[in-house]
């Protein structure tokens, strides 16, 4: 009989330790998203402008009145060095953005990088 509550118990935290590490890294992707969604909205200008865009933000996930939850550290890196050789490369920038946690004992992150164009997204949208 205890060999089978220890089994069960065993199954149970693993399962919900699974659920949390799933929540935990679809909110990293969200974040992610949404600061390169922002991102894309803006100006040419405003992109290449020096300290326009923040270059580095905190996030949180499931924070509940005794503490904040996950924290989630980030920063915006946006660089005018191309890794390409096209005559078209300085109107683009590459943009990295990197998300940090702890989940447990265990430092986590992920990375998200992507091109902003000078024509891009933000010149078809009307005010």
């Amino acid at each position: 009989m205890g060999i089978v509550f220890v089994a069960l118990y065993a199954g149970m935290a693993t399962g919900f330790q699974s659920v949390r590490a799933a929540r935990e890294n679809l909110r990293a992707t969200q974040i992610l998203l949404e600061k390169f969604e922002t991102l894309r909205l803006y100006n040419w200008d405003q992109i290449t402008a020096t300290g326009f865009v923040p270059t580095s933000f905190t996030n949180y996930f499931a924070p509940s009145q005794s503490s904040r939850g996950v924290t989630y550290v980030g920063s915006v890196t946006i660089s005018p060095n191309m890794p390409i050789t096209e005559a078209y490369s300085n109107d683009m920038r590459m943009v990295v953005i990197t998300l940090s946690w702890t989940q447990g004992n265990r430092p986590l992150s992920r990375t998200f990088t992507n091109f902003v164009a000078r024509y891009g997204l933000q010149n078809y949208i009307i005010p």
